[in-house]
């Protein structure tokens, strides 16, 4: 998406191009993320009740970390880091399957929130050429992890 000079947000700016100069890290993440071993075995495993969910904390951490890269000093949002916080840090212990959906969902809701960021802080970092102030959702929604909004 071309932008006009005067249409550029240049607070946000910076971001936009720390994104865009490391799509070659934050892609083949996102592959990762979205692969069977990243993605669909982690969630049947919940289905399952196999504790191989818990590995899904691992890749949630990971994608966490290449965000974190681009905060320009702001920190990530607070209510997403409550949720990988929630999702993250769990050891398997045979009491969690006495209550395993609760034990089990927040690994899942951490991941699917760092897995959408993610995907969409790539979609934008490649459709956009500068940071816009019109905002498409998905670009309004990275700038609200990166207190940028």
């Amino acid at each position: 998406m071309s932008t006009e000079p005067n249409d550029i947000d240049h607070a946000t700016e910076p971001l936009l191009q720390s994104l865009k100069a490391d799509l070659p890290a934050l892609e083949p993440l996102l592959e990762e993320a979205d692969s069977h071993w990243g993605f669909e075995d982690p969630f049947y495993r919940l289905y399952h009740q196999s504790w191989k969910v818990l590995a899904l904390q691992s890749l949630t951490l990971q994608i966490v970390e290449a965000l974190r890269k681009h905060d320009q000093g702001r920190g990530l949002n607070d209510w997403f880091l409550e949720i990988v916080a929630a999702g993250t840090g769990r050891h398997f212990s045979p009491e969690m399957n006495r209550d395993w959906l609760n034990e089990t969902r927040p690994i899942l809701e951490a991941f699917f929130h760092a897995k959408t960021f993610l995907a969409l802080a790539v979609r934008y970092a490649k459709a956009l050429d500068h940071a816009p102030r019109l905002l498409p959702s998905g670009w309004a929604a990275v700038l609200y992890l990166y207190n940028a909004r």
